[in-house]
């Protein structure tokens, strides 16, 4: 049994736990959840030893095996597939172990190291290691590829494999959804529900908890208490106590009104001194029974839009993707005003490749592609967060990128708008360098929604947000007056959102007849299998003829990046400096007034040619990132 006794723990000047108490058996599935900065990662820390608690105990028992994804992202040209088996130390100790008896001629600790093989499952280490793999939403074809060819999303599911790969007593997973697809969810939900061990949860995702979990560990206002049953249980019983505090509060202020009055009514008469000190000694010492208040409650507001023409969109037969090879074809749909859908499929299967024709940023080779005039698209991607300029307050990101209305607002609407997503007070003046994933996330979306589309393309927004946050988007949402097409792992979202549902398969977009619990049923089907299989099952010969002109693509976009990174450089240095010269006093009383207009001139050239950069930078970015999820 792992036990928390008295355990208080700080992570600078304040206290995040205080006098925290946890019993944590052998089998126990635990979620722990907690507003972003609540200390949840730093418990989780704390278990692994690599914090100490300022006050308390921590036992652990002896020879406690713990897994838990490394917090640096693996990289080098160890294959993929090598790196996850990597996480069985132990087995890759008695391999090694074998490589020296097998050098020695040792045939008897061969025999005894062969045994010690099987024991730990040596001869199926590679075949379970690609199953987590493909579970993952890894293709088999690319599981020998070096880990420098993935991307950085993809080499976070790696880590997430080689945790899953340790056999471990005590499994520690922190947010393991946030980069994954929806396929990859379902099949984590399944390998942990089967999971032997005692389990650390940390999640966003509700439905996720919901299915794992049998208890829950909350932590809010320093303190740590736990509640039986999954998140919804917890929440039902959370919100009830919630009432009942919120009545005894009320109904205490009531007797202290009354205490109180008599205190003042009769403090000056002698003959009621005994009761008056007695009163005030009551006053004194009651507890106070504060009523529980919503702490995380931020009501976010979508405008309405300018304009709703229907239909929005019309997509007749299109073939849309790269030069050399489309990545879907045959789309045809047409997207009305108040259409909700969800977009499903495996990882690479094309999704966010169709958000791009919808968005308008990939045009179609083939087909026909009708946007109405008045379309106004408003497209969150993750991307989009990498746009903030760090050097940028949320003011000055919304005047910047919120559109024309936005940046004619006065500065108590920018104030207004911002706070309505939890940007309140000075805080519209802070910084974007300081802030957290989840702020960059909320202050993309209150930027976007500030232009006023019509039509909102939402890829993966709840990453980043936490439980409360996402009930708010998801209110949103609801009243959104314009369509939403939204690519998300977030069950409880998608279920709540969305009445349509298409998937992507094998480069073709096709209504799915059915909910997520039939889709995650169809995932498990002989028919999806085999479907997988088709995708990956292509002669090898030809599969490295693909992979080599892949990596030559891959190093000549590197090099375009490079290069506009290069250029872009260049431009924002000799813009500096023209800020510079057109900041000094002393310019503008020596400088002839033909020098000054043309210094502003080249300023302003400047700037479009940064624009430019900016923009070439961000579509080669974007290309470079597909590529590599190829």
């Amino acid at each position: 049994m792992i036990q928390l006794s008295d355990v208080s723990l700080r992570r600078g000047p304040e206290p995040l736990i205080e006098n925290a108490n946890l019993s944590i058996f052998p089998g126990d599935k635990l979620g722990i959840v907690g507003r972003n900065g609540s200390g949840k990662s730093s418990l989780l820390a704390l278990l692994q030893g690599e914090l100490h608690a300022d006050k308390g105990d921590v036992s652990l028992p002896p020879n406690l095996r713990i897994s838990a994804v490394a917090q640096s992202l693996p990289a080098g040209p160890r294959a993929v597939v090598d790196y996850v088996i990597d996480g069985d130390q132990n087995l890759r100790a008695v391999e090694r172990q074998l490589a020296e008896a097998h050098a020695r001629d040792d045939g008897l600790a061969q025999a005894r190291l062969l045994h010690d093989l099987e024991v730990l499952g040596g001869y199926t280490a590679r075949s379970r290691a690609a199953a987590i793999l493909d579970g993952l939403g890894f293709d088999a074809a690319r599981i020998d590829q070096p880990l420098d060819e993935f991307s950085g999303g993809m080499r976070m599911r790696v880590s997430l494999a080689r945790a899953l790969m340790c056999p471990a007593d005590l499994l520690i997973l922190d947010e393991p959804t946030n980069h994954l697809d929806l396929d990859a969810v379902v099949w984590l939900e399944t390998w942990l529900c089967a999971f032997r061990g005692t389990l650390l949860l940390v999640s966003h995702d509700r439905e996720f908890l919901d299915a794992i979990v049998s208890r829950i560990v909350q932590l809010s206002a320093r303190a740590l208490r736990v509640w039986s049953g999954n998140y919804s249980q917890f929440e039902s019983a959370e919100v009830e106590e919630r009432r009942r505090s919120t009545s005894l509060a009320a109904r205490q202020q009531v007797r202290i009104r009354q205490v109180q009055a008599f205190v003042d009514r009769f403090r000056a008469q002698a003959t009621k001194a005994r009761q008056v000190q007695s009163r005030i000694k009551w006053l004194d010492k009651l507890p106070a029974i504060a009523a529980a208040r919503n702490e995380h409650s931020i009501e976010w507001d979508f405008a309405a839009p300018r304009k709703l023409p229907q239909p929005l969109l019309t997509i007749d037969r299109a073939k849309c993707g790269y030069p050399d090879r489309p990545v879907l074809s045959g789309v045809s749909m047409t997207i009305g005003t108040h259409e909700r859908i969800g977009v499903l499929g495996r990882n690479g299967a094309g999704k966010s490749t169709l958000m791009r024709l919808l968005a308008g940023e990939l045009g179609p080779a083939a087909g026909e592609m009708t946007r109405a005039p008045d379309l106004e698209v408003g497209f969150f991607a993750q991307m989009e967060l990498e746009q903030l300029d760090a050097n940028a307050t949320a003011i000055e990101e919304l005047t910047r990128r919120g559109g024309s209305e936005a940046a004619a607002w006065s500065e108590q609407q920018k104030r207004d708008h911002l706070g309505r997503f939890g940007f309140s007070g000075d805080r519209a003046f802070d910084s974007t360098r300081n802030f957290s994933g989840g702020e960059r996330a909320r202050l993309t979306l209150s930027i976007l929604v500030a232009r006023r589309p019509n039509m909102l393309l939402l890829d993966e927004p709840t990453n980043h947000l936490d439980i409360e946050m996402r009930a708010s988007l998801l209110f949103a949402l609801q009243t959104f007056a314009g369509a939403v097409i939204v690519v998300s792992h977030d069950r409880a979202l998608l279920r709540s959102i969305c009445d349509r549902l298409l998937l992507v398969e094998q480069g073709r977009v096709s209504d799915f007849d059915g909910d997520l619990d039939d889709y995650a049923r169809y995932l498990s089907a002989p028919r999806a299998v085999e479907a997988r299989a088709a995708d990956s099952s292509v002669d090898r010969r030809e599969q490295r003829r693909r992979e080599a002109e892949a990596r030559n693509r891959l190093s000549g976009v590197r090099r375009q990046l490079q290069d506009t990174e290069q250029r872009l450089n260049d431009a924002l240095t000799k813009r500096a400096a023209l800020d510079a010269e057109l900041a000094d006093d002393g310019f503008y009383a020596s400088a002839s007034v033909a020098r000054q207009q043309a210094t502003l001139q080249d300023r302003a050239r400047l700037q479009k040619d940064i624009e430019a950069l900016e923009n070439q930078w961000l579509e080669i970015s974007e290309r470079l990132a597909e590529q590599q999820q190829r």
